[in-house]
């Protein structure tokens, strides 16, 4: 039965709009918590244009689940990692110019970088997950940096529209998926999914958690943020 990890970032995407001190995330991870999620999880960007640094340190100390850090691989942002605690940072692409996050890690072209993050963060005491494109050559990569988990991008899943690209792309996390549990890692998706699409990638063998944020947080806005999360949650464990 998959967890259920709960992203917050566009809680705050809407009170930096106006720059103001609410909906505050903080608040929406405890109610997160009250509807059965399982760990919360933040991406602190460099640009700061959602999450900011107090909203870290404060999930840190109210979380009563696990806080998982989405970060670059970035200095700046590895020294907050490291002085928080998070029980998981996940490695992700950043660039300022993106909506969100479009895709995978490069893990070929960045590994003695990536590298170089990795020990520094689990000599701390933190776990490390990966956030890549559901490719073998990056889960062996993966693998051998000595991260505990990859999280595989569901981007092209979610996005694809006719039958059969959306059977090429199962299949693609399908296989990956398969591949990674083999390798001893634990096995996380996310980006894109929904209430309508969540439950085939729930079905995956081996789904340690699923991480769902616009989503859940685009239904909290009608119906309130305890129910969303506890209507996601059912949607993955029926």
């Amino acid at each position: 039965m998959p967890l259920l990890g709960v992203n917050i970032d566009h809680v705050a995407t809407i009170r930096q709009a106006r720059m103001t001190n609410e909906p505050d995330p903080v608040h929406a991870a405890v109610l997160a918590e009250m509807g059965g999620a399982d760990s919360i999880t933040v991406h602190l960007r460099e640009d700061r244009r959602h999450i900011q640094d107090r909203d870290v340190r404060l999930l840190r100390e109210i979380c009563r689940v696990g806080l998982n850090l989405e970060m670059a691989v970035s200095d700046e942002i590895m020294k907050i990692a490291i002085q928080v605690l998070p029980a998981q940072a996940t490695l992700v692409p950043e660039r300022r110019e993106e909506v969100t996050t479009e895709g995978g890690l490069d893990v070929k072209t960045h590994r003695i970088r990536i590298q170089q993050c990795v020990d520094q963060l689990q000599g701390a005491g933190i776990s490390v997950s990966l956030f890549i494109d559901p490719s073998l050559s990056h889960i062996e990569i993966a693998k051998e940096l000595g991260v505990t988990a990859v999280e595989l991008h569901t981007g092209a899943f979610a996005d694809a529209r006719t039958p059969e690209a959306i059977e090429i792309e199962f299949d693609k996390l399908r296989e990956a998926g398969q591949f990674a549990t083999s390798q001893g890692l634990k096995l996380n998706l996310g980006h894109g999914l929904t209430y309508r699409n969540v439950r085939r990638i729930a079905e995956i063998h081996g789904v340690h958690e699923l991480n769902i944020g616009h989503s859940i947080v685009s239904h909290a806005v009608l119906v309130g943020f305890e129910r969303a999360v506890r209507e996601m949650k059912q949607r993955i464990t029926l």
